[in-house]
């Protein structure tokens, strides 16, 4: 395991930092498959990114897992930024630096995403054709998310009021103010809507996953990006790419994956469900991310 910086190449002056994770009994001589891994938002590379990238080096790979440009240790102002936009392209920042790794063979790279993460690796593979194969936990189009709720029962429309709160941020903080900012879980244990949420907090916000790093929340001038964000447009032309979806039966950000399986071109697509899993279980919980590694780590070794 080996903590870097390098230049983010997408011109906005950004040095990501990022933890490589190698298989046992690396060499430096030769040549490895790798696979990037997009953490959650309001997440940072020491959490379910950093146990996935882990376990897929176990099975051979060279892993990066990340912080996406203005969060965790990467740099960047205003901090904790979650423009989709950038953290799509963020992913073929790390691409980019990969490919300069003597070890890393460039032909073989796939990426994967746990939650949010998850629809940003799937835009990027729709836009960037280095990535050859796709892996998804939990995946979360964030667009769709914040416009139409967790359960996929809000009507887009009803989002209006989010962007102009979005707007109204931006002018508040030209005038000076401080930065104006939004949960990305629940902050407090009482704000969860439902039990599912709730685990939502306990794994940022209690000693399961909590990391100084990441403090939950986001610039609220982000929803002016997420709202009108489409992390799987143009998937049923361009994601051609094999694709492994993985998602816990008790989740109800399920549909999302059900959306993206749907939508996606390629004609090597495979949809495992984790009985008994919820959404943030599959962050962490060692049956249910065994349960998926059983599925990620063949699929990658198939098609890398």
């Amino acid at each position: 395991m080996e903590k870097i910086r390098f230049k983010n190449r997408n011109g906005a002056d950004i040095t990501m930092a990022a933890i490589i994770h190698f298989p046992t009994g690396f060499d430096s001589s030769r040549q490895y498959p790798a696979v990037v891994v997009a953490h959650p938002g309001g997440g940072v590379k020491e959490q379910t990114a950093g146990l996935y990238a882990s376990k897929l080096a176990e099975q051979g790979f060279v892993s990066i897992a990340f912080d996406a440009s203005y969060q965790g240790e990467s740099t960047g102002e205003p901090r904790q930024l979650e423009d989709p936009h950038v953290r799509t392209q963020d992913i073929s920042a790390v691409i980019d630096h990969l490919t300069t790794l003597p070890y890393v063979d460039r032909e073989r790279v796939g990426a994967m995403g746990i939650c949010a993460g998850a629809g940003y690796t799937a835009n990027a593979a729709i836009n960037d054709r280095r990535i050859k194969a796709v892996g998804t936990v939990s995946a979360v189009n964030i667009g769709s998310m914040f416009r139409n709720g967790w359960d996929n029962n809000v009507k887009s429309a009803d989002a209006i009021p989010l962007l102009e709160h979005g707007s109204q941020a931006r002018t508040t903080e030209a005038g000076g103010a401080g930065t104006v900012t939004i949960p990305l879980a629940p902050l407090r244990k009482e704000d969860a809507p439902n039990q599912e949420l709730e685990e939502a907090w306990e794994y940022y916000h209690t000693p399961r996953a909590r990391h100084p790093t990441a403090p939950g929340f986001a610039t609220a001038r982000s929803l002016n990006q997420i709202i009108t964000y489409a992390a799987y447009s143009m998937a049923d032309v361009f994601l051609t790419q094999p694709l492994q979806i993985v998602a816990g039966s008790e989740s109800g950000s399920k549909w999302m994956s059900d959306d993206l399986f749907h939508r996606a071109a390629s004609q090597d697509k495979h949809f495992h469900v984790v009985e008994g899993a919820s959404h943030m279980s599959l962050y962490d919980v060692p049956q249910y991310v065994d349960e998926a590694l059983s599925k990620l780590a063949p699929f990658f070794r198939s098609h890398l």
